[in-house]
């Protein structure tokens, strides 16, 4: 028990996580200042389970009916006969080429139809179906907009949304009010929830991209919250949620069938993600954490660095994103119509050749010349 206290003392120095000559001490809640405090942090644990519980009960009783009202089917794919040798052939890779396809045929004495058609079948087991994916999006779009209006709601008359050098200004020594304190937790449980849920929701080609940015931003919260940089934090929130309500919008657009709406919404996520992503927080955020800020506080310490280095990786994921939607969006624009989902597409997306067509295995990942579909 000695040996952990020293470790966690070690640890929670205020040489680390506090500007130069400020204590823990100096920022416990008192009567005139009510300042964050790191435990309740672990109240987005139980939180999380809130929300996992409520996105069920919606998904269940409001968007799944709301799916099949807009004429979209829960129907699960067919299911591969058994076959072992070619199960055992699978295992190994799901990609066969079409040398290995008449392979195979010889082998079992089929025709390469019908190992093709074994293959369709066996890569389409695990696939979702579009209510399923429906629903995922529609639960995300609902968090999405509470999130953004009510950020944008309290938001409005704080003096740091208006000029964003009050983010510094008398830092450390800054209150936390209960419309940040709620922002923050809510904020802070969904993306646990995330975190989790993301292991059994429709896998997707930037799913290890998706857990790094999840992970990065829990990270930023908890960061931000114990060293007071919550003004700013409430900040990267606003600019990241907005965007994501017309991305999961076109995506249930794209899923009912409305490609017109799915058109407009892709055309409107990709207008606001390149203001908010690509230049709001560069050029607003990021300028004000890297050049203002050390301005205005004159000495920084370890945690603003470490605060810093996760935006920048954040702006890492942005651009890698950024690139996707645009080339996605350039081959969408030739090919007269939008996909759903121009930032990521689902990993167990099947587009093997028709029936009727001549013998062919196409890839595994897309329907549009590139590869990516929703």
């Amino acid at each position: 028990m000695w040996i952990l206290r020293q470790l966690l003392d070690a640890f929670w120095t205020p040489h680390i996580w506090l500007p130069p000559n400020t204590e823990w001490s100096d920022l416990e809640p008192n009567d005139r200042v009510q300042y964050t405090n790191y435990r309740h942090l672990f109240y987005a644990f139980p939180m999380a389970v809130i929300i996992i519980l409520t996105r069920y009960f919606l998904e269940k009783n409001c968007f799944a009916p709301f799916g099949i009202s807009l004429g979209i089917k829960s129907t699960k794919p067919k299911k591969a006969p058994i076959n072992e040798f070619l199960e055992e052939t699978f295992v190994k890779s799901s990609k066969w080429s079409h040398k290995e396809i008449v392979g195979l045929s010889k082998r079992l004495d089929w025709t390469e139809r019908q190992v093709e058609r074994w293959l369709r079948l066996r890569r389409s087991q695990g696939k979702p179906s579009t209510l399923i994916k429906f629903c995922e999006s529609s639960w995300r779009c609902f968090y999405y907009t509470f999130s953004f209006h009510y950020g944008l709601l309290f938001l409005w008359n704080k003096p740091w949304l208006w000029n964003i050098d009050y983010c510094w200004i008398g830092f450390p020594h800054q209150g936390v009010t209960n419309d940040t304190w709620w922002y923050y937790m809510i904020s802070l449980s969904f993306y646990w929830s995330l975190a989790v849920s993301q292991f059994f929701d429709v896998k997707r080609k930037d799913f290890w991209q998706m857990f790094v940015h999840h992970i990065c931003t829990i990270f930023l919260l908890s960061f931000s919250w114990i060293c007071n940089f919550h003004r700013m934090g409430t900040l990267v929130l606003l600019t990241h949620d907005c965007g994501d309500i017309f991305l999961e919008l076109a995506k249930m657009a794209k899923y009912a069938k409305y490609q017109r709406l799915c058109d407009i919404t892709s055309v409107i996520f990709i207008v606001v993600w390149l203001t908010t992503r690509i230049g709001l927080f560069p050029f607003w955020i990021l300028y004000n954490t890297s050049v203002d800020a050390p301005r205005i506080v004159n000495q920084m310490f370890p945690a603003y660095y470490i605060f810093n280095s996760l935006l920048f990786l954040l702006l890492v994921l942005h651009l890698y994103w950024t690139h996707l939607i645009l080339k996605i969006a350039y081959i969408s624009w030739n090919s007269g119509k939008i996909d759903g989902d121009i930032r990521s597409s689902s990993s167990d997306e099947v587009t093997l050749e028709d029936d009727s067509n001549d013998s062919k295995v196409d890839s595994p990942n897309g329907t549009l010349s590139n590869g990516i579909t929703t």
